[in-house]
């Protein structure tokens, strides 16, 4: 049974609202407008979008707060690295020289926004628009 929900929307703290603009907006190259309520609106690549709202005594989440799908990871890592984005190393993981953790699917590079939070870029094998196989045409069956 449906409660009728009919849009969604996730969001996420930080202490500085300035900051948080200019990163979303400059940094990253996100959409990025003034909510009438008073925190930020980011509109994410396929139209969903995301509140960013201030808590001066904000501390950062210990966990991946937005990914972002690239077609070519090195890429998007070499041009965030140009625009002075640190890329983060964790213990245990197996990163290489520029944070890009290639171990399997998919390439996945960590980093943060000016106020702690973490942020990642991946690169999945097989592309994101790429439409499920037709069961019937390939001869499997549907699951």
């Amino acid at each position: 049974m449906s409660i009728g929900i009919v849009h969604a929307f996730g969001g996420f703290a930080v202490p500085e609202l300035a900051a948080a603009r200019r990163f979303y907006g400059e940094t990253l190259g996100l959409e990025v407008t003034d909510d009438a309520m008073g925190p930020l609106r980011l509109r994410l690549p396929g139209g969903a979008e995301v509140i960013v709202y201030p808590k001066p005594d904000h501390v950062p989440a210990v966990f991946t707060i937005l990914n972002f799908v690239v077609e070519d990871i090195d890429a998007a890592v070499a041009e965030l690295t140009a625009r002075g984005v640190a890329f983060e190393r964790y213990e245990g993981m197996d990163q290489d020289a520029a944070g890009v953790s290639r171990n399997g699917d998919p390439k996945v590079a960590w980093f943060t926004d000016p106020a702690g939070n973490i942020l990642s870029v991946l690169q999945n094998a097989a592309p994101q628009n790429a439409a499920p196989q037709d069961a019937a045409a390939s001869g499997g069956t549907a699951e």
